[in-house]
């Protein structure tokens, strides 16, 4: 009975993954009060994504593949549409800003085009406090908010349709403490593993699938770590950067390689760990996309960036409790290679190797 779970959850697992692989990280918000009393709000995001949130919304046919101009096209002409879904409010009221839609081909994790959103409006004399609601995303975003001329800013992350805390247009911006922002970061890094990185969530089974022994899976995730904790500091630092276009589609080979692995040797082999090691290479890359677009904190960015990085690891570990929790009991059973390892490693390799295409 627990093994038939086991595959359940798995199948779902995998039948949710090519829709929802990356979802953090693609949506940033950032506002700008001017000193003249206006206020500027840009919100970049997915342009393929919402599309086809517009296109489910008004009961349209769910279309993907659109050029730049047609995605610009279909925000304009569904502006009402869009507005229904965020919310600009100042002293609890609602205001109605001008909006301004701008699609450009310019790569993001998943080589989709990126829509930037401009809103603009006058603040409501003697108002006192802010506050920002979109429901356009289902995963965690950062809300950025800074008065014209003054360095300090103040960020929120907000989780899909929540409302931001309010935020006070006469005092200056509350600086986070480093425990604040330490906590925040821990758990973004938790989440972009569970659930928001079913890639990596792949990979991590794909090296526990094959190993029998917990020293060996922990040799594994060890050189795993190791390898994209270098990457993800020298990625965020500028020293090492390859676009998206190139990471993305390899971290997908790199799946389905440890995968069809595991179908065709049924013993770890010395090379495997070297191997997961250069893997680790390519995927501290996309971990190091997904926390640029989160942002980094300037003041406490060391802080922000191990935390985050203590975060992916718990989530890798969590991962592999699971795992074995479901089917980790099995180990040395005659019949756990031909009815776990090959049919869950099969699975793997065919969703990888749905999104090397997707990406490529």
């Amino acid at each position: 009975m627990k093994l038939a779970i086991g595959f359940a959850v798995a199948g779902v697992f995998l039948c949710s993954a090519a829709a929802y692989a990356h979802e953090i990280g693609t949506t940033r918000v950032s506002v700008v009060f001017q000193q003249g009393g206006s206020y500027d709000i840009e919100v970049v995001t997915d342009a393929a994504a919402l599309g086809e949130k517009l296109d489910t919304l008004n009961g349209q046919p769910v279309r993907s593949g659109q050029s730049d101009e047609e995605l610009q096209a279909k925000l304009q002409s569904n502006d009402e549409s869009f507005r229904r879904r965020l919310i600009v409010a100042f002293d609890g009221n609602a205001v109605h800003p001008e909006i301004d839609y701008f699609v450009s081909g310019a790569a993001t994790e998943i080589s989709s085009p990126v829509a930037t959103i401009r809103l603009k409006g006058a603040i409501p004399q003697g108002s006192r406090q802010f506050a920002w609601s979109y429901s356009w995303t289902f995963a965690t975003y950062s809300l950025t908010v800074q008065t014209h001329g003054q360095e300090a800013e103040t960020t929120q992350w907000l989780e899909g349709s929540q409302t931001s805390t309010p935020i006070s247009l006469l005092a200056p911006p509350r600086r986070l403490s480093r425990a604040a922002i330490g906590l925040r970061y821990l758990a973004l890094g938790f989440t972009h593993i569970v659930p928001y990185g079913l890639d990596h969530m792949l990979f991590v089974l794909g090296i526990f699938l094959l190993s029998r022994r917990l020293r060996q899976v922990l040799a594994q995730v060890s050189a795993f770590t190791i390898a994209h904790s270098i990457t993800l500091a020298l990625s965020v630092y500028g020293i090492v950067s390859i676009s998206p276009n190139v990471v993305e589609p390899l971290i997908a080979v790199s799946i389905a390689y440890v995968a069809i692995e595991n179908i065709f040797i049924s013993e770890l082999k010395p090379w495997r760990v070297g191997l997961v090691f250069a893997f680790g290479l390519l995927h501290g890359m996309g971990f190091a996309g997904a926390l640029k677009e989160l942002g980094l904190p300037r003041s406490e960015f060391v802080t922000a960036l191990v935390t985050f990085n203590v975060g992916v690891e718990s989530g890798q570990l969590a991962v592999i409790g699971a795992a074995f929790l479901l089917v980790g009991w099995y180990y040395g059973r005659q019949w756990y290679r031909h009815l776990v390892v090959v049919p869950a490693s099969a699975l793997i390799a065919c969703t990888a190797l749905y999104w090397t295409l997707e990406r490529v």
